[in-house]
């Protein structure tokens, strides 16, 4: 079945269906960027993160069976975004002063957990976040909401500086929607490559472009994209850090701007209506047999032949 970015690349270049870029050892170039065509000495990164249920905790659904219960239950920054915010750290350690800046931004109608799940990704190593505050009690924004929002904060708050490079998580956990980081490339107008497994700037002269990795049913798949643009991670990426006890501390201090959603112009009302959600059924447990005549007698026990 063929890619959303095979089709983006078919549209682009009018190749018939069925054909886009080639899996093979060399890297193939998506063109030229229309945002920004000057030379670009230094990246400004963003990196849209959201607080999700940590990953073990065992997922219950609400009396009302309208959500997941969030009460007293422990949350974490969505693994995904980890790698992401993982990501463009090592981008810096490696290509130093060539990385201007590492912002977070998350959306939330939590006003402190998005304040805690910031201060852990600047814990990391990035050196700003910014706060989206939806309406207390409101419904969870949704992935388009999210979409608009970031687009406008870069409006508001990085319009004099753009943002070179976003990194996003593929998806997250709680509703692997997997639809920010393509609604975001489509509202930008901006390079768009996902699922990615490795990222590499080769020429650090000029950044205009970045080589990229990532896995697909026939292969691995090497790809050129023009800056800025959109990335979104594979779990294959990295393995994100642990933040130090000093760094932690120094969390603390980095600034957070704050929005409301109402400041930004953003509709905080939903369009889609959760009609239902269950737990899957139970499964009864298996029964071990000694060989297959055993198995085809309990089979037939069970009318299953």
């Amino acid at each position: 079945m063929c890619s959303l970015l095979h089709l983006a690349v078919q549209a682009r270049f009018g190749l018939p269906p069925g054909l886009g870029p080639e899996v093979s050892g060399e890297f193939v170039d998506l063109g030229s960027s229309e945002m920004r065509a000057s030379l670009i000495q230094q990246l400004r990164v963003l990196v849209p993160i959201k607080r999700t249920i940590d990953y073990a905790v065992k997922i219950r659904v609400n009396s009302a069976k309208t959500a997941v219960e969030t009460n007293g239950v422990k949350h974490s920054m969505n693994p995904f975004d980890e790698i992401a915010v993982e990501e463009a750290i090592r981008l810096r350690e490696l290509m130093k002063e060539k990385i201007e800046s590492i912002t977070l931004l998350t959306v939330t109608n939590q006003k402190k957990g998005g304040q805690e799940v910031l201060r852990t990704g600047l814990a990391m190593g990035a050196d700003e976040g910014v706060l989206v505050e939806w309406p207390e009690g409101s419904s969870e924004p949704e992935p388009l909401s999210v979409a608009k929002t970031i687009k406008a904060v870069l409006d508001k708050q990085f319009k004099e500086k753009p943002i070179d490079l976003i990194i996003c998580g593929k998806q997250a956990i709680d509703d692997d929607c997997s639809q920010v980081g393509g609604m975001l490339s489509g509202l930008l107008n901006c390079s768009l490559a996902q699922f990615i497994s490795q990222v590499k700037f080769e020429d650090q002269s000029n950044l205009k472009q970045v080589k990229i990795e990532r896995e697909i049913d026939g292969g691995i798949e090497k790809l050129t994209v023009p800056l800025p643009a959109v990335l979104t991670t594979d779990l294959r990426l990295n393995e994100p850090r642990y933040a130090s006890l000093p760094n932690i501390m120094k969390a603390k201090k980095k600034p957070i701007t704050t929005y409301t959603a109402e400041q930004l112009g953003i509709d905080t009302k939903p369009m889609l209506k959760v009609l239902k959600v269950e737990e899957p059924p139970a499964r009864k447990g298996g029964q071990k047999v000694d060989d297959v005549d055993a198995m085809v007698e309990k089979l037939k026990e069970v009318g299953a032949i």
